[in-house]
Parts: C-alpha cells; sequence; structure tokens
C-alpha cells in the first residue's frame, strides 16, 4: 500500500513540484520493489534521503526511512543521511540528522546519483557505495555468466524424505540415504555435511510425492560451493566434493576446474560481505542475487593456494568431532596413544620436565589439542585476512574496507575444556556399546554384521545394556565402565588424575570425582544428547 501510494502522489504531483514521504526502508532494497526503484529513477529525482536505525521510532513496527523527490529527472547528486549504526532512539537520530548537515565530513552523509543505482543488478539505492564498486559491476563479468548458479530440490515433506546421516543403518548410507546440503550454522570453509536424503532407486519415491519439486537434476553429485538460503546474520560459502544432492535450502555454484576454488574465496570475502549488504539486506540470499555478484578475475594461483589451505583447515576441524563422517577417532584419545609429532613430544617435556613412557595424562592431551587448535584457528585467521587483501584490491574497495576479520568470524572452533571433556564421555560410551572401537578407525558398528575382530584392546559390554545408578551397586555400571576405559587410553597409575580433571570440567555437584561423574550421566547425558 505504501509503494502504491508513492507512486499514486508522483502522478497528481506537478512537473518539478515535490513530495516527501515516511516509510519502511524495504523498497530501498529488496528485491520485490525493483520497480518501484526503477519507477523513481526514471521519472523523479531523490533530493534527499534518511535511512533511520532499525527500532529508531518506538510507535514504528518496521524500519524506517524518510526521503523527499523532485516530479521530473535531472542527472544530479542527491543528499543521504545513514544513521542505521546510531542506536538510542529518535533523539539520538535528530542529532545526527543535524550533525551531518552542518558537516558533510562526519563519515555518514553522502552524495549520489541515482542513475549510478541501475548499474547494480536490482538496482537498489545503494548511496554509501564506491564508485568503484558502480565501475566493477560495469566491467565485471557476472557470476552465473562464468559458473553454473542452481537451486536445489524441495522434498514437501522433510520429516519423511530427510534424516541426519547417523540415524540411518550405515549399510543404508549411500544405498538408499543419499547426502544432501541443506545450509546449516553459519560455518565457512567446508562442513555442516551432516543430512541424508532418500534417493531410492533415483528419487522414485521422492519423485513421485505431491508437491516436491525436482529441480536441476543433471546437477546432483557433481562438485559445488553451497550456501545457507537463510541466514540470520551473514553466510558462509562451503566446499562440497561432488557427492551430495542439492537441497532448495542450500542451493549451489557448479563447476569441475581450479575456478570453483578462487570464487569460493571471493564469495567468503569481505568484498562480496559487503555487496550483499545491499543486495541481500534481509535474511534471505537468494540464487538470482549471487548469480549477479561481478567476478573479476586476477591473482589466481595465490588465491587458490590459500583457499585450499582454508578448506583443508575447516575439514581438520569438521572431522575431528563424531557428528562428521570423516571422523575417525576422539582428539584427545588420539594424543594418548603416543602419536606425538616433535612438536607435540617438546610440548609434552617442557610440562611435565619428561616423556610419560607408559601413560599419558588426560590435561596433557587437552593442552596438546588445545595448542592445535589455536594454531589451526589463527591460521585460518590469517589466510582469511589475506584473501581480504587480495579481492579488496582487485576490486579496488581500499577506501571502504579493511582486511582484519574478527574472532567471531573465523569457523572453526578453539578447544573448550568442558564441551570436549563431554564429547569425550560420549566417545567412552561409544567405545562401551561398539559403535566405536580403539583399534579402528571411524565406526566400528552402526548396524549390520558385528565383528568381534575390530575389539581387542576394549572389549564392548557383553549384554549391550549399562547401568547408570545414583549410587555405585552394580560393578559393570557406567562409572565403572568409564574407570576401566580411562585405564585402557591413558594409563592405569594416571586414573584418579584424570578423574579429577573429568570432575572439575564437568562442574557438577559431588564430594568426590566420581560421585560429580555419575551425577553428570545421571542428570545431564540425555540432556547433551
Amino acid at each position: 500500500m505504501f509503494s502504491v501510494f508513492v507512486v499514486k502522489c508522483s502522478t497528481m504531483t506537478q512537473t518539478n513540484g515535490c513530495c516527501a514521504f515516511l516509510t519502511p526502508y524495504v523498497w530501498m532494497f529488496i528485491q520485490s520493489y525493483e520497480k518501484m526503484r526503477k519507477y523513481l529513477y526514471a521519472n523523479t529525482t531523490i533530493e534527499t534521503l534518511i535511512q533511520f536505525e532499525y527500532s529508531a521510532f518506538e510507535e514504528a513496527i518496521v524500519p524506517i526511512c524518510t526521503f523527499a523527490f523532485r516530479n521530473s529527472h535531472i542527472s544530479k547528486n542527491g543528499c543521504y543521511i545513514r544513521l542505521t549504526s546510531f542506536t538510542g532512539g529518535i533523539e539520538i537520530q535528530r542529532q545526527k540528522t543535524l550533525d551531518a548537515i552542518a558537516n558533510h565530513e562526519c563519515g555518514f552523509y553522502y552524495e549520489q546519483k541515482s542513475d549510478d543505482f541501475t548499474r547494480i543488478p536490482g538496482s537498489p539505492v545503494a548511496y554509501w557505495v564506491s564508485k568503484k564498486l558502480f565501475e566493477d559491476y560495469q566491467q565485471a563479468k557476472q557470476l552465473g555468466d562464468v559458473l553454473a548458479v542452481k537451486k536445489g530440490l524441495t522434498t514437501a515433506d522433510n520429516d519423511r524424505f530427510l534424516r541426519l546421516w547417523f540415524e540411518v543403518s550405515y549399510e543404508r548410507l549411500d544405498r538408499k540415504w543419499f547426502r544432501t546440503h541443506k545450509g546449516g550454522e553459519f560455518r565457512k570453509w567446508y562442513g555442516n555435511d551432516e543430512n541424508v536424503l532418500n534417493w531410492y532407486n533415483n528419487g522414485e519415491e521422492l519423485k513421485a510425492f505431491k508437491g516436491s519439486v525436482i529441480r536441476n537434476e543433471n546437477f546432483y553429485f557433481k562438485r559445488c560451493i553451497t550456501w545457507n538460503d537463510i541466514s540470520s546474520s551473514k553466510t558462509g560459502f562451503r566446499f562440497v566434493a561432488g557427492n551430495s544432492i542439492s537441497n532448495a535450502s542450500g542451493p549451489s555454484v557448479y563447476d569441475d576446474s581450479e575456478k570453483l576454488f578462487y570464487i569460493l574465496g571471493l564469495c567468503n570475502s569481505k568484498v562480496v560481505e559487503y555487496i550483499f549488504a545491499l543486495t541481500c539486506p534481509t535474511i534471505h540470499f537468494e540464487v538470482g542475487r549471487v548469480a549477479e555478484l561481478p567476478v573479476i578475475e586476477r591473482n589466481q594461483s595465490t588465491t587458490i593456494t590459500l583457499v585450499k589451505e582454508c578448506l583443508q583447515l575447516s575439514k581438520d576441524d569438521w572431522d575431528s568431532f563424531s557428528n562428521s563422517r570423516g571422523f575417525t577417532t576422539h582428539p584427545l584419545v588420539y594424543w594418548s596413544k603416543g602419536l606425538w609429532d616433535a612438536t607435540a613430544t617438546a610440548a609434552t617435556m617442557d610440562y611435565y620436565g619428561y616423556l610419560p613412557e607408559a601413560s599419558c595424562p588426560l590435561e596433557i592431551c587437552y593442552l596438546l589439542w588445545q595448542g592445535q587448535c589455536k594454531e589451526r584457528f589463527e591460521k585460518l585467521k590469517v589466510n582469511e585476512e589475506e584473501l581480504n587483501r587480495i579481492f579488496i584490491d582487485i576490486y579496488g574497495l581500499q577506501d571502504e574496507l579493511i582486511p582484519e576479520v574478527e574472532e567471531k568470524d573465523v569457523t572453526v572452533r578453539k578447544a573448550d575444556l568442558q564441551r570436549d571433556i563431554k564429547s569425550l564421555l560420549s566417545y567412552a560410551v561409544g567405545c562401551m556399546f561398539g559403535r566405536y572401537s580403539l583399534d579402528v578407525e571411524g565406526l566400528a558398528y552402526a548396524g549390520g554384521e558385528w565383528d568381534s575382530s575390530k575389539y581387542r584392546t576394549f572389549i564392548p559390554d557383553a549384554d549391550n545394556i549399562i547401568p547408570i545408578t545414583d549410587e555405585e551397586y552394580l560393578d559393570d555400571d557406567i562409572v565403572s565402565r568409564l574407570c576401566a576405559w580411562l585405564k585402557v587410553v591413558y594409563g592405569a597409575d594416571t586414573l584418579e588424575a584424570n578423574l579429577d580433571y573429568i570432575a572439575k570440567a564437568l562442574g557438577n555437584k559431588g564430594s568426590t570425582s566420581r560421585e560429580i561423574i555419575r551425577n553428570y550421566f545421571l542428570n545431564d547425558f540425555f540432556k547433551d544428547h
């Protein structure tokens, strides 16, 4: 209604007369208002516009702007004030507006021709954008003209056709249930590979299901980059190795050449983040907007090398946790097996003054894991900042962007004592049931035929029942089994120290370490799963 009102008022206004409005500011960016924007650019001259902070007016239930236009088209600069970063209510907005009028160098006052807005796909009111970016769009190819950008399928009933991979018998993976990428948490480079799709007999059941939409089937199981179609903040682009089907919530960019890695670096850079602030200002990162990204290809060799390093660092992080199909062994168990490189051995010597021969205290394993995580995190951050420098230079946006990356935007995990100890206990319980084995990597049993030859170092529970009680009534309850497992993994001589370390990390109530651990299994273990 408001957009109809704006256009209608323009038709009722005398030539060179002026109109002024207070409206929601969605018309400035969202695709469904593109015709309105082009109408205003072609038939009017925007003289002034103020974009307010999201909740500047308590009475307004939507973010708003105010603008005035002259009812004739003249190629001239309009004046724009951007108040989106100033919170604190309308009084702050009023004062900042006056500051901008008095001081055009304040940093939130802009002058721009609306004619230039049409040079960016979608024609957003990109008043704060560098003139260099307008030139980039004119000179560059669009991503959709360089690589295939496609939307994935829609099941119409995710509860029926989708599972997490660990909810399915392992023998049925890649027979009935196939990998599918469909978004997930904010994560860059690699990961979120958790979902599987019923694609049995080439999707026979799904194709017959009313409401399902099978799109771009000829691209299924091809190498690609995927991203989250909907994100509450930023979106991260991730590599998919060509073994997955694209879901509508995980659209993809496809290519078999090295160029795909260059595009992955570009899409995860601050340049694209800057562009998305214009073209995807809401939570929806549409296929069409990604396909319109300007692609300038330079420094490809250096860029691709850095991107592949980022990809490997992110994959190593993802595979360190059991929700990954590439998980082999828990990292705190890995460090206990004597698989120490020179750095790990030196760190152990430095901490203890000697190298343990028969056992390795859990605390040492955690410190080694902590160091590995820190090194991976810092290396990825450095690489991402170097990639930002490269792309900022290529696109000529040195005056608008800085290459530095905030720690919260680095999407590999740092060590976290409580989280990692809880995951170790989960892995230990997996060993007790035979899901994991200390003698083989990855899953030892997840359905199908039982192979007892996989279990030599630690034997799973014979009756497949592990009691959890509030007192030690049975000699094979979960705390007793945990103690036996810890002796095997870390050595009998470190058992008490390891129990104390685990109890301290859990932080549960209890007078002894065993009691604290028992209370965790009683009260929190199932909640954590």
